[in-house]
């Protein structure tokens, strides 16, 4: 298992600041098309020591969910994403199926331990979630769509030596402000792996997603364990159609048998701390992506390692 972060904004002080506190790899976010882009954005993070693993976020699907013209050729820029990721070494391709939106709260700005500022979501106040209008779509139109770009992309992350990681839904309900979401549950997941078997069709394990359904963690792990490419840590109180984000240490998961759990199934990629707490003086920041937070996370992350390999 290896440590990772996103740094919002990719700069050279974030990027010092994950290696000096024992950092290993970096996530970017979708880097477009051509490959000296993404090979410019490998040297970076190699020159503080630090590895390329994954792309994460903003990549281009939204015609690909809604199964809209335009789809084939969204499809064909990920495929050339994918092979450019093989060409520079990037190992995990994470992404989502979520139409309208990407991950929702109704707010950002919960107080939890010390003041600091957390995530939320309250299904009765949904309403006011910024989600676009999109068409009315059943069920099985978007497993349809899923699959129809799964067919055409897991052959092309075959050959490129490429693993794409599937993320839940957030939250994982439907329909969420009239939209259909479609993977709400770890039966979903287990059908989305029947529809491409290959072991470049993998699953993104978000923690506080899986919690958020109210599945039981660790068995969790272990039934999907085989297919978990990446894995984002981190812990909510409550499910839907309630619950709240939580510090890594105050949360109801016993994180150390977590850790425990990837290890047991054999995991040994990237896992990053997600929507960490905002910290005194950051507020203003991206909610969820500040860089005091998951400072903290990592630490804390380090230590349970360190505590795991004591015990083994």
């Amino acid at each position: 298992m290896r440590i990772t972060l996103v740094l919002t904004p990719m700069s050279d002080q974030n990027l010092r600041l994950a290696s000096q506190v024992g950092v290993t790899d970096i996530v970017t976010r979708y880097p477009g098309t051509h490959l000296d882009e993404l090979l410019a954005m490998r040297d970076l993070v190699a020159g503080f020591g630090l590895r390329l693993s994954a792309v994460e976020g903003y990549v281009p699907m939204d015609r690909i969910k809604l199964g809209q013209p335009g789809r084939d050729e969204e499809i064909e820029d990920i495929r050339t994403l994918i092979r450019n990721m093989g060409k520079a070494g990037v190992e995990v391709l994470c992404y989502n199926f979520m139409a309208g939106s990407d991950w929702s709260r109704t707010s950002f700005a919960i107080s939890d331990r010390g003041g600091a500022l957390v995530s939320g979501f309250d299904a009765s106040l949904a309403d006011r979630l910024p989600i676009e209008e999109v068409p009315p779509m059943r069920e099985g139109q978007m497993w349809d769509h899923l699959e129809y770009f799964l067919r055409r992309v897991v052959p092309v992350a075959e050959e490129a030596g490429v693993k794409l990681a599937l993320h839940p839904d957030d939250p994982p309900m439907s329909p969420l402000r009239g939209v259909t979401r479609i993977l709400t549950s770890v039966e979903a997941f287990e059908r989305v792996l029947e529809l491409a078997p290959s072991p470049a069709n993998g699953i993104c394990f978000c923690q506080g997603c899986f919690l958020e359904m109210g599945a039981d963690l660790l068995p969790t792990i272990r039934r999907l364990g085989k297919h978990i490419q990446y894995v984002h840590f981190r812990d909510v109180r409550g499910t839907v159609p309630q619950f709240v984000e939580t510090f890594h240490d105050s949360g109801p998961t016993d994180m150390f048998q977590a850790l425990r759990a990837y290890r047991e199934v054999g995991f040994a990629g990237p896992m990053r701390p997600d929507h960490v707490p905002q910290l005194a003086g950051e507020e203003s920041g991206e909610p969820g992506y500040t860089m005091l937070g998951r400072l903290w996370a990592v630490g804390y992350m380090r230590g349970l390692m360190d505590a795991m390999d004591s015990t083994c």
